[in-house]
């Protein structure tokens, strides 16, 4: 089956994307959803969208050279309730109008790539959106074990960075740092404080730099440490990634 991937730069989406492959589908578009061009802040605290680390994700079709199609979040979280209705002014319809592109120019789509893993309020908007357009929802990260699929993708090839992190035992220090290079510290805080290890309670954020899918790796020229919450037991704090490029493998 055809599918189109959402892609937010994170691990997530690109294991996600990983699995579709493994499973027999083709990923034939990308399609991400970003802040205003206008916004001071990466960081919008949606609840639907990964916003950190989104100027750079475009670089992501360069390497795995598909089309992407992407859509500025006009909406907010107008409905916060797990179950949704078609709501005017929510995030979520930006979603219904990005994917609705995506369709039309790939009238063949018969699947949208989701990395998903326990929030029902992501899955059941992409669900939604998706019934309204005729097509499924693949997420195969749904409902996995954190720890053991944190050690999957490390093993797997993907190679993420931590662009953002907002929990305890967490600090500006972590960023730049590679999944790999975290493993450690994010089984012990997991372990030790209930931190989910694959970051499913918002505790930090990623950004992709390279995976199997990749023809080529991304490599960040300049970044900047951005202070989004200056919290003293829980500060958040994430990555601008102001430029980047690519090379070969």
């Amino acid at each position: 089956m055809k599918v189109v991937a959402l892609v937010s730069g994170g691990k997530d989406s690109t294991y996600n994307m990983m699995k579709c492959v493994e499973n027999g589908h083709e990923v034939v578009a990308l399609a991400h959803a970003h802040p205003p061009e206008d916004a001071e802040k990466e960081e919008l605290d949606s609840f639907l969208f990964q916003t950190v680390g989104s100027s750079a994700v475009r670089t992501i079709s360069e390497c795995m050279e598909l089309p992407f199609y992407h859509k500025e979040i006009s909406g907010t979280a107008v409905t916060q309730g797990l179950d949704y209705e078609l709501t005017k002014g929510d995030e979520t319809e930006d979603l219904f109008l990005l994917l609705s592109e995506v369709k039309e120019k790939h009238p063949d789509i018969g699947a949208v790539s989701v990395g998903a893993i326990f929030s029902s309020y992501q899955a059941n908007r992409v669900q939604h959106v998706c019934d309204r357009l005729g097509i499924q929802m693949l997420a195969y990260l749904w409902h996995r074990e954190q720890v053991e699929l944190l050690q999957e993708m490390v093993d797997s090839g993907v190679e993420a960075i931590l662009i953002k992190v907002a929990s305890y035992g967490l600090g500006r220090e972590d960023l730049g740092k590679t999944l790999r290079q975290m493993t450690p510290k994010l089984l012990t805080l997991s372990e030790k404080y209930g931190v989910h290890a694959c970051g499913e309670g918002g505790e930090f954020e990623s950004f992709t730099l390279d995976c199997p899918l990749f023809k080529k790796r991304i490599v960040i020229d300049e970044s900047e440490v951005i202070v989004h919450s200056a919290d003293d037991v829980a500060p958040v704090v994430y990555l601008r990634i102001n430029k980047v490029h690519t090379e070969p493998k």
